[in-house]
């Protein structure tokens, strides 16, 4: 088959049996002019032979029209790979361009001094392009190609051959066979290496596939779980099928807890971080203390080999009662803020450590009141505004002018739009919002 080293093509079926000289049937597009860029050189180096023939007076013609009907020969195979090009199934008889070229040197060479002429080596394209089909069986058509062109001038006037002649003619056949194996098996080589590297890209795609599916499925459940008085929404972007942000809220003993991380990195390696660290925090949910959490994490992280570095992971935990008492602990994000339903947005600060580098984290308190909203994003939000000094302060009048916690996730979501973003998208969001208590009951008269 024809590998004319452009495609993923369909293999096209093989008129000739199981040699496959026909090749691929190429796809439109760019790649289906290749043909006519090889047939190109091959016409233009058999045009300028011809020239420098007619012109320099040492060069020997000795027959000028069998010499100009080898440059038609090779204008035919331009030609016919032009018509091959906007008409794919003539590809299938891809094998008429460089027997083309075989006559056309063949012709060229007799009329241009026959044994004596200087253009012979023009034949080794058409062989370099026989030789590179997949196959080995293609060296006995690049075999009788050559032949051709040695024996055409035979045809043409019969007499008058030495010896000598059909020595050098099994010679150079000789020669230009051991030039189209050895172009053959480079080929072939190269093809087992091209397709040994598809199937472990394949094999690496499939899994990270499978790696962002499992991470997906490790995203929080519908907050209908959650107790009532807790408006939640949130959402991921990652940059990459699989991303080292995460997210997470569950229902607790003393109300819900809400968790934003950012691991260092990107990729798989990132996103098993995440996985691991999410994992132990949610194991924590019987302790009260959000701080613990993040002590348990680091813990979790922690490597026996001293020479194995351990990405970091910044990660903002926070516990919500239904009185709206937040207890939160902050490992390194620094991106939580509350919203208050005034309209006043207050940003929840801390000078601890990430999970995976520091070993101590301290519990903060505040208090929610009703309508009260705690937002928690990653730094990949920030990046989605123009000005990275001021990107913070534009959050901050993003969630003043929006309104309830859906509306501040479409409006993040809108922010990264089509195009792709240099880091992964997080933003949580939960609403603080009691049902009023019922009014008192009027006294009988």
């Amino acid at each position: 088959m024809s590998v004319n080293q452009v495609s993923d093509d369909t293999l096209r079926p093989s008129v000739w049996g199981d040699s496959g000289l026909l090749g691929r049937v190429m796809s439109a597009g760019s790649r289906r002019h290749v043909p006519v860029l090889k047939q190109g050189f091959v016409f233009f180096f058999v045009l300028m032979a011809a020239l420098v023939s007619t012109v320099i007076p040492w060069l020997p013609v000795t027959d000028a029209p069998t010499m100009w009907a080898g440059v038609s020969a090779a204008l035919f195979g331009v030609a016919f790979a032009a018509a091959a090009s906007w008409r794919p199934r003539l590809l299938a008889w891809e094998i008429v361009i460089p027997a083309a070229d075989f006559v056309a040197v063949g012709l060229l060479r007799y009329g241009t001094g026959d044994s004596r002429s200087v253009f012979v080596p023009i034949i080794l394209l058409p062989i370099v392009w026989i030789a590179v089909w997949a196959g080995r069986s293609n060296i006995v058509w690049l075999l009788v190609g050559s032949a051709v062109t040695f024996l055409l001038p035979f045809v043409i006037d019969p007499g008058g051959r030495a010896p000598s002649e059909f020595i050098r003619i099994v010679f150079s056949l000789a020669i230009y066979a051991t030039v189209g194996l050895a172009v053959n098996e480079l080929a072939r080589q190269a093809s087992r290496r091209v397709e040994l590297s598809r199937a472990q890209q394949h094999a690496v795609e499939r899994e990270i596939d499978k790696a962002a599916t499992i991470q997906q499925s490790l995203l929080p459940p519908k907050t209908s779980l959650l107790p009532d008085m807790f408006a939640v929404r949130g959402t991921c972007i990652p940059a990459r099928t699989v991303g080292g942000d995460f997210y997470d809220w569950y229902p607790t003993p003393d109300g819900i807890a809400l968790t934003v991380g950012d691991v260092m990195g990107k990729g798989v390696g990132a996103g098993m971080i995440a996985a691991a660290v999410r994992s132990v925090i949610r194991s924590s949910s019987d302790d009260l203390d959000p701080a613990v959490a993040l002590r348990r994490a680091t813990t979790g992280l922690a490597s026996g080999d001293s020479d194995v570095d351990i990405q970091f992971t910044t990660c903002f935990h926070a516990r919500i009662t239904p009185s709206g008492e937040v207890r939160w602990a902050d490992g390194g994000h620094g991106l939580a803020l509350i919203r208050r339903a005034s309209g006043l947005v207050e940003r929840l600060r801390s000078s601890d450590l990430p999970v995976g580098l520091g070993d101590h984290w301290v519990s903060h308190t505040d208090q929610l009141q009703p309508g009260d909203t705690i937002v928690c994003i990653s730094d990949g939000v920030l990046d989605l505004f123009p000005d990275e000094l001021l990107a913070f302060s534009a959050f901050q009048r993003l969630l003043i002018s929006t309104g309830d916690s859906s509306e501040i996730v479409q409006r993040v979501t809108e922010l990264v739009g089509d195009d792709e973003q240099a880091d992964d998208v997080t933003v949580v969001v939960a609403t603080f919002a009691p049902a009023p208590a019922p009014a008192p009951a009027l006294a009988r008269a």
